[in-house]
């Protein structure tokens, strides 16, 4: 077996990640955890990653722990790190795989946030005078689509009944119900939207696509004017699960609404809502 050196082998690794369209944000962080682990073996002289062993890949973690970062932090630069040797294993770039061998971290989960009646109210109030974001807020809220997925949607995917979500990283196509609240929210940002030639439902001023990092710091603005402590725009998101389990929907449904594709995904946050009635309902209700 030809020796590969530990730059090298990152590089196929991220390439391969690419090559299955994987979202640009777990490119990003994969790279990031194992740049780490590179600078790490670079300090300790292992140049090939055939060098590498488990004990090195400990000490790895144990410094990532000595330098601050917490136990699912420290857990999750491990994951990344089997998931590369797993890539390097499969093709048959080592024999061994040394990540096995390691142990995880224990820490406990936090449990997603969840918005209570009150302040998901209290989120809509704040943007009450601003069309664009309130429709942004209902969407979010009435779909529990992703960031991405919202900032890809056009102005032909939103049908009377229905909201069309495009592929998006990694995520496939999927229509969702669109209820009267957000299609009523998305009527009248309509009425106000810029005149544009771009087909982006969500747009700037000046007709520009509504960009991922700029929503996030519009809704983090609102949070804060709504007096809505230690939330993300995430949490519109569990709080559209955890509002239609507690209305007995049906797990597989709403997993599919979700675009999750494991069900597992979905079935975490019944620990998280105690009083989640056991129906089959595919009926979503507006919040």
């Amino acid at each position: 077996m030809t020796p590969v050196k530990v730059q090298d082998a990152k590089e196929k690794f991220c390439d391969f990640l690419k090559s299955k369209n994987k979202a640009s944000a777990t490119i990003l962080a994969y790279g990031k955890d194992i740049d780490q682990l590179i600078s790490f073996l670079e300090e300790l002289k292992k140049e090939h990653i055939h060098d590498v062993s488990n004990e090195d890949i400990q000490a790895f973690l144990a410094s990532m722990h000595a330098r601050g970062y917490t136990p699912k932090s420290v857990s999750r630069k491990l994951n990344s790190t089997r998931t590369f040797y797993r890539f390097l294993k499969i093709n048959e770039y080592i024999t061994d795989d040394p990540s096995l061998l390691v142990k995880h971290p224990k820490y406990e989960l936090n449990p997603p946030r969840i918005l209570s009646a009150l302040e998901y109210r209290a989120l809509r109030d704040s943007a009450s005078s601003d069309p664009r974001i309130y429709a942004v807020i209902e969407i979010l809220l009435q779909t529990g689509v992703r960031i991405g997925e919202l900032a890809n949607i056009r102005v032909e995917d939103v049908k009377d009944s229905s909201l069309t979500v495009r592929p998006y990283e990694g995520h496939p196509a999927r229509d969702v119900p669109l209820s009267k609240r957000a299609k009523e929210a998305v009527k009248r940002y309509l009425d106000s939207r810029p005149n544009t030639t771009s087909d982006y439902l969500f747009i700037t001023k000046t007709g520009n696509p509504f960009l991922i990092r700029n929503i996030r710091d519009a809704l983090e603005r609102y949070f804060k004017r709504a007096g809505i402590e230690n939330a993300k725009i995430n949490d519109l998101r569990h709080t559209f699960v955890a509002h239609h389990l507690k209305n007995g929907v049906s797990i597989v449904f709403l997993s599919k609404v979700l675009g999750h594709k494991r069900l597992s995904s979905t079935e975490r946050y019944l620990q998280y809502v105690k009083e989640a009635k056991n129906g089959e309902s595919t009926n979503l209700a507006e919040l």
